[in-house]
């Protein structure tokens, strides 16, 4: 994951199918692809996910209920998840590093591999004691990116844990914090816009050092006498399909007796009216970049999704 150092001292502003056919092209991409199968996923983060690097700077305790990431001089910590997704509905809670946080990044995005990857992602920008942090978001296919907007929170979000989710399906994937949505990229297809809906992603997170540009563009430093930074992640939850090379399956169908036809209305989810305004207040409040407004960064023009209403 990359930003723009630029993005980080810039502070500006950014009909497709009917619910039916968002559910054909759903099963169509399936049987083009591979196959999945639908599950409800939550609980013990232990079956969830697998930690990855940090030589025991991340721990899974109290039974699978609490994950911890940490950073230090020496290294940073990370994990991903056990499964790989193609479409879902995710939520994690997590509680961000306190105090002076600046010069950390924690990630937690979805990704596939590859120079042609696609990707989903949340980062979390750390700042000085007292300062808000910067809530990073961008959306890559087929390995391109550069579809940043970046939030201030309208909470601390160091004095207790949060919900981010990110809704995925084959119309558009929503950032939500609390259940309030804070983005939508909408698949602009119809326009030539390539959109994530073939590579099936898996869920990373990190806690990283970034001094060299993520807070104020680099110009303010980790400071290590304050190390370890901690930060945690409770209450996972997908409603996702998961991608099964080998089952042979050909539709997102129930593998569990809790995945009722109920649990499958994110495929076709969309904001409602209410929702909708949530999103315009957090954009006008709390919204401090949008890619879709950086006439600086695209001189020869926005990208073409940005026209999209």
């Amino acid at each position: 994951i990359r930003i723009s150092t630029s993005l980080l001292t810039n502070h500006t502003q950014i009909s497709m199918a009917s619910s039916s056919r968002v559910v054909s092209a759903v099963l169509l991409i399936i049987s083009l692809v591979g196959s999945i199968m639908m599950v409800v996923s939550g609980g013990n983060l232990n079956q969830d996910f697998d930690i990855t690097w940090g030589d025991g700077r991340a721990n899974i305790l109290n039974n699978g209920e609490l994950l911890t990431l940490s950073l230090d001089k020496a290294s940073g910590s990370g994990f991903q998840s056990k499964n790989e997704y193609l479409f879902g509905k995710i939520d994690m809670q997590l509680k961000l590093v306190a105090g002076n946080s600046a010069g950390t990044v924690t990630a937690y995005y979805l990704s596939s591999q590859g120079s042609t990857h696609d990707e989903i992602d949340f980062e979390f920008l750390g700042n000085l004691s007292g300062d808000p942090y910067i809530v990073h978001t961008n959306v890559f296919s087929q390995g391109k990116g550069n579809r940043e907007q970046q939030f201030y929170l309208w909470f601390d979000p160091t004095a207790d844990f949060h919900t981010y989710s990110i809704l995925w399906n084959p119309q558009r994937i929503i950032f939500s914090v609390d259940g309030t949505p804070i983005r939508e990229y909408k698949n602009a297809e119809s326009i030539g816009v390539s959109y994530p809906k073939n590579q099936a992603m898996r869920i990373y997170s990190s806690l990283w050092n970034a001094d060299d540009w993520a807070t104020r563009g680099g110009l303010v430093k980790t400071d290590w006498t304050q190390a370890p930074f901690t930060a945690s992640y409770r209450n996972f939850n997908a409603e996702a399909c998961i991608w099964s090379s080998g089952s042979g399956s050909s539709s997102c169908g129930s593998s569990s007796p809790s995945s009722t036809s109920s649990n499958s209305a994110w495929l076709s989810e969309e904001l409602d009216s209410t929702r909708q305004e949530r999103l315009k207040w957090v954009q006008n409040n709390y919204m401090i970049y949008n890619y879709c407004t950086d006439t600086k960064r695209f001189p020869q023009g926005l990208p073409q999704e940005c026209n999209m209403s």
